[in-house]
């Protein structure tokens, strides 16, 4: 323990200052929380004992926004927050979120707490109704790891080995559910540890033996190699290795709308298009024309292959490298179909690249390519905002400014995609969740600010999704995280619209009642008056396709200059590429 707590030890001294001091030396920053009383001892540790201080603790409206804006903050750096539920209906709520950041394989430190386990003490009524006998069963299966312990010390080895798990790839949340007896039990002496460095995550594995070799002579022995760009680290190393090994190996690229982007798409080995849900155009010719494929940990690789192929025979030999089948259960199928593997690699992409650079380059068969210059975009005419114009005027202003493009909606156009940079789009909420779209934006954005990066964060959110998660709005306002938020809104869950079409014309039913208890109006909500509710500058509704591109452009620049900032802007009730697949 450091040397300034451990001189308190001469006054009284309580369990949840040991545990607040375990926080501390995690190097976390921030303890995303909303209050809760089976946890006052640990506040109060955290505020009079440790100062609000490392970790500060980062207030949020709702529990749900908690674990949302943890997940954005570890899409943009690759590290876990700290985040504190009450109890079991703490819990309860939080337990979308926790699911999203399952699914999105990122790390997180979660802690929960209960009533006394010992009944003896327990408060009549409230107590009871917020102590289980085993809470961590609740998120069990989309969680990796958890763990209730009791004592102190215990606790502060959970802790240790929580985050220990929670960064080793592959990432996921843990658990941690503290016994309120236990946080609020006097202690008289300070318990000893070893030094928390000894207790680091370890690295990645190499891959086996003869496995990169095999790779190597597999990739350099296709004519048409095809690579897809799945998770990566959000970093420049990692992203100019990406780059490196395709041009090494004349291999296409595709990136996936679902996940971060992991592969530049200006580059001329990038397919003019990204892969969505389903496999079509260039994306599908790619995968037709392919010898070899090799999956950077592509998420659902199975299902992917299986519609490039339209569920017959996969052609190429595939090498697959990922570790995420160590997280695989039997409750939860986000893992996706089971893919034909003529290659495993167990390894993170990152490690299974600085093995093979060295020997795909020393063939010697690395070409020289200019990036592909961007296509100027005007929006002149006047008229109602399609999901396409939105898309393009969203092209302009990362075609001219730094900007990181933390989500998008369902049914953008994957082919106005224009990412550069390892920050230039970070994906989907994982789940598929709604109302993790606005925590996550400024959860990214809390990371972007902190680590006083260039690049400025720009959330398109769905009206659907943005209302769900509206009132996270107030974190970010009150910590004056700079952000921009742009609302597409369509007054409706267009997405169910388009289901219910299907289902309708399948049915030989009529498809104009398809908008029945779907459409968000009548009266329509007011985007501008709840995102200034809680604090937030707002704008709009913008309307008027021709006025789009500068209204965005403005709002960059306030965002620039410190703004926390919601654009509404009005689109018509479209997909330009429909993520509807018919069900065989």
């Amino acid at each position: 323990m450091t040397e300034d707590l451990a001189s308190k030890s001469n006054k009284t001294m309580w369990g949840s200052d040991v545990i607040a001091t375990a926080l501390r030396e995690t190097g976390i920053p921030y303890a995303c929380l909303n209050p809760g009383a089976s946890y006052r001892g640990l506040h109060d540790s955290i505020v009079n004992f440790l100062g609000n201080e490392n970790p500060k603790m980062l207030l949020n409206l709702h529990e749900e926004h908690a674990i949302a804006i943890a997940q954005g903050y570890a899409k943009a750096v690759n590290e876990p927050l700290i985040c504190i539920l009450h109890s079991n209906v703490g819990l309860m709520h939080a337990s979308m979120g926790i699911f999203n950041a399952w699914c999105d394989r990122v790390p997180m430190v979660i802690i929960g707490a209960t009533g006394p386990v010992n009944s003896a003490i327990r408060r009549p009524h409230i107590d009871w109704i917020h102590t289980a006998a085993d809470q961590g069963g609740l998120i069990r299966d989309y969680i990796k790891w958890d763990d209730q312990p009791g004592s102190p010390e215990g606790v502060v080895e959970a802790i240790r080995k929580g985050k220990q798990i929670a960064c080793t790839a592959p990432y996921g949340p843990v658990y941690i559910c503290l016994d309120a007896a236990v946080q609020e039990m006097q202690i008289s002496d300070w318990p000893e540890f070893n030094d928390i460095g000894r207790y680091h995550s370890p690295s990645p594995p190499n891959a086996p033996v003869g496995v990169v070799e095999e790779a190597a002579k597999m990739l350099l022995g296709a004519d048409n190699p095809l690579i897809l760009a799945g998770r990566m680290l959000r970093n420049e190393e990692a992203w100019n290795k990406r780059i490196r090994l395709a041009e090494a190996v004349g291999a296409k690229v595709v990136n996936n709308s679902w996940q971060e982007v992991g592969f530049p798409t200006n580059h001329p080995l990038h397919i003019p298009n990204i892969a969505g849900f389903f496999v079509g155009g260039p994306v599908r010719d790619a995968h037709e024309a392919a010898e070899v494929v090799l999956s950077l940990d592509w998420f659902d690789l199975g299902g992917t292959l299986n519609h490039a192929w339209d569920g017959k025979i996969v052609k190429p030999k595939i090498i697959n490298c990922s570790m995420d089948f160590q997280l695989h259960n039997g409750w939860s199928k986000d893992h996706g179909q089971l893919a034909p593997v003529d290659l495993h690699v167990p390894t993170t992409p990152e490690a299974f690249i600085d093995q093979l650079l060295p020997l795909v380059e020393k063939a010697e068969k690395v070409k020289t390519y200019e990036v592909l210059q961007p296509v100027a975009v005007v929006l002149r005419e006047p008229g109602p905002i399609g999901i396409r114009d939105l898309a393009q005027a969203v092209r302009s202003v990362m075609q001219e400014d730094q900007i990181s493009l933390i989500s998008h909606t369902i049914g953008w156009p994957n082919d106005e995609a224009y990412y550069t940079h390892p920050l230039a789009y970070l994906g989907n909420a994982g789940g598929g969740g709604l109302g993790a779209g606005t925590g996550n934006a400024i959860g990214s954005a809390l990371a972007l600010r902190d680590r006083q990066s260039k690049y400025l964060p720009l959330a398109v959110l769905g009206d659907g999704d943005f209302l769900m998660g509206a009132t996270a709005l107030w974190a970010a306002a009150h910590e004056r995280i700079p952000i921009l938020i742009i609302v597409a809104n369509n007054n409706s869950y267009f997405n169910d619209e388009m289901h219910q079409e299907a289902v309708a014309k399948k049915r030989g039913r009529p498809i104009e009642n398809r908008w029945v208890g779907q459409r968000i109006d009548d009266p329509e909500v007011d985007i501008c008056a709840i995102s200034e509710a809680q604090g937030m500058s707002a704008e709009g509704p913008v309307d008027n396709r021709a006025e789009l591109i500068a209204v965005i452009k403005s709002s960059i620049e306030k965002v620039r200059h410190g703004a926390s900032l919601v654009l509404e802007v009005k689109v018509t009730p479209e997909y330009a590429f429909s993520p509807i697949h018919e069900r065989k």
